[in-house]
């Protein structure tokens, strides 16, 4: 247990973060998976700005790691290629 107010005051606001980027990483991976389900083709390039955007502000927010967000992006992109 912390001694200090500022390490109780560090585990309330981490246990807060906890919470928001649990749910931001639970709506990433939906969003991923939808986005996989999708037929390739006209459907799946009209969501890809949404998905990209999507995986765009999860690495801004820290959720997943930049590179991990361009890796991501580059897969999913291949999907509006193929047909």
């Amino acid at each position: 247990m912390p001694t200090h107010k500022s390490a109780e005051k560090r585990m309330r606001q981490g246990e807060r973060r906890k919470l928001v980027n649990k749910t931001h990483r639970t709506y990433l991976r939906k969003a991923v998976k939808s986005y996989r389900e999708l037929e390739s083709g006209e459907s799946a390039k009209a969501e890809f700005p949404k998905i990209s955007s999507t995986v765009d502000k999860a690495a801004q927010k820290g959720i997943i790691h930049h590179r991990k967000a361009s890796r991501l992006k580059s897969r999913l992109a291949r999907k509006t290629v193929s047909t």
